[in-house]
């Protein structure tokens, strides 16, 4: 029997859930990226964790990250070289709450931007 899926901590969800190449879509082309294996090609690739340290991040073992991470890079690929659109939705994920002053991690920019709404919104 399989172990359940653990849900992935997320810092917050992409702005940009979609992207395209430039000549015509066909949306039998689509390659779906979940939200975790976003937030790892985040980490590692634009933030420069080891997989360690997303691992740490995301409450999860390495050894996942590792798995995830190959199959975003490989899906990545499949669109960039294929021209296929990318689509980032759905996964197993729990979103950062942000109710600290920042989780500690590479998430102040999300857990600020949070935080800044709430407060405008109890100012008003």
């Amino acid at each position: 029997m399989a172990r359940p899926r653990k849900c992935r901590k997320v810092c917050a969800l992409p702005e940009n859930c979609g992207f395209a190449p430039m000549k015509e879509m066909n949306d039998e082309n689509r390659v779906i990226m979940a939200v975790d294996e976003y937030e790892t090609i985040r980490l590692i690739d634009l933030v420069g964790y080891t997989q360690e340290e997303c691992a740490a991040q995301m409450h999860i073992a390495r050894t996942t990250v590792q798995g995830i991470y190959n199959e975003a890079r490989r899906k990545l690929a499949d669109a960039l070289v294929n021209g296929k659109s990318l689509h980032i939705e759905g996964g197993d994920f729990d979103l950062c709450e942000g109710d600290s002053l920042h989780c500690g991690k590479k998430c102040e920019k999300f857990c600020y931007k949070k935080r800044k709404m709430e407060n405008i919104s109890k100012e008003m």
